[in-house]
């Protein structure tokens, strides 16, 4: 299960309603920021996430709208005297910007929390057992841009009726077996994890893209997702415009889920030229499964 937080959904200019980009993918015990727009600390306490075990930030692209919160967090998590050390996620050239950020601020090599920095290239981000996080390549104008796909790892669960028929004790003869271990009781019996456990959960997958010029080869990296976070920046009346400026249509993003067999889209990066009825009408009447996200939204997947 993913539980989201979208703390900004504005494209690059925010409005009253819209923050710049952010978003708070959090499972289990994980919480993990993407992107990361100015006043996001403020939409961290408006939306009662706070700022604990904040500790990795994963990042679309290098543009200022997407990362220029990132100086104002790092001051709030020094203030509260945080000793986590940030993990940053981000393709090389995203990863300068935000090195050249910081050190304008406070130094060269200096932070006010302790920083780690992953170059991204295609494949596996991180593996936090319960999960896993896949990046893959977006084009966006000149940036090196990723999108990010999370997947749950599917999951056996013991079958009360089987424990009970078999007589396995409550406890940590359980546990082992839910582990996937044989068990042996102690009246001899030997209790193989096949015979207790009932049949995998089925995995859930989200795919975040931030900006992108394109659809073309996302179909391979979003296919069959539970939901798909993705910018419409525009309406399908200003393709043109839209080409120019490195993004999508509402029409476009829509036309992706429907060949790829989408549970759900979640429209963001939202333009103040238009209303959220206008891109929802636009996106729904080519992939009905759609809703646009506004601030402070939560959706569970």
């Amino acid at each position: 299960m993913f539980d989201l937080t979208f703390l900004g959904t504005s494209a690059s200019v925010p409005s009253a309603e819209r923050n710049h980009p952010g978003l708070l993918v959090e499972a289990g015990s994980d919480r993990i920021l993407v992107d990361c727009g100015e006043g996001i600390q403020r939409q961290l306490l408006r939306s009662g996430a706070g700022f604990r075990r904040l500790d990795r930030l994963l990042l679309t692209h290098g543009h200022f709208d997407h990362v220029l919160g990132i100086p104002g967090l790092f001051s709030t998590l020094r203030l509260q005297q945080s000793a986590d050390t940030m993990t940053i996620y981000g393709g090389p050239s995203t990863l300068e910007v935000v090195v050249r950020m910081l050190a304008g601020l406070w130094g060269e090599g200096r932070a006010p929390v302790p920083l780690e920095l992953i170059p991204l290239s295609a494949g596996r981000v991180i593996d936090a057992g319960e999960f896993t996080v896949n990046c893959f390549r977006v084009r966006h104008r000149d940036t090196d841009s990723f999108g990010f796909s999370f997947e749950s790892r599917a999951r056996r669960h013991l079958q009360p009726d089987r424990l009970s028929d078999l007589a396995v004790p409550d406890g940590p003869a359980r546990k082992t077996l839910a582990e996937g271990k044989p068990l042996t009781l102690e009246d001899g019996r030997t209790i193989d994890p096949e015979d207790v456990l009932g049949p995998p959960t089925k995995r859930k997958k989200l795919v975040v893209v931030g900006d992108t010029e394109t659809t073309e080869g996302l179909s391979q990296h979003v296919g069959d997702a539970d939901a798909l976070v993705i910018e419409a920046t525009f309406l399908d009346r200003d393709a043109e415009m839209a080409f120019d400026y490195g993004h999508l249509t509402a029409a476009k993003a829509a036309a992706l889920a429907a060949a790829s067999n989408i549970k759900q889209l979640i429209l963001t990066h939202i333009s103040g030229r238009y209303t959220g009825d206008e891109i929802l009408a636009e996106a729904k009447s080519i992939f009905p499964n759609s809703r646009v996200a506004a601030d402070l939204d939560r959706i569970v997947i």
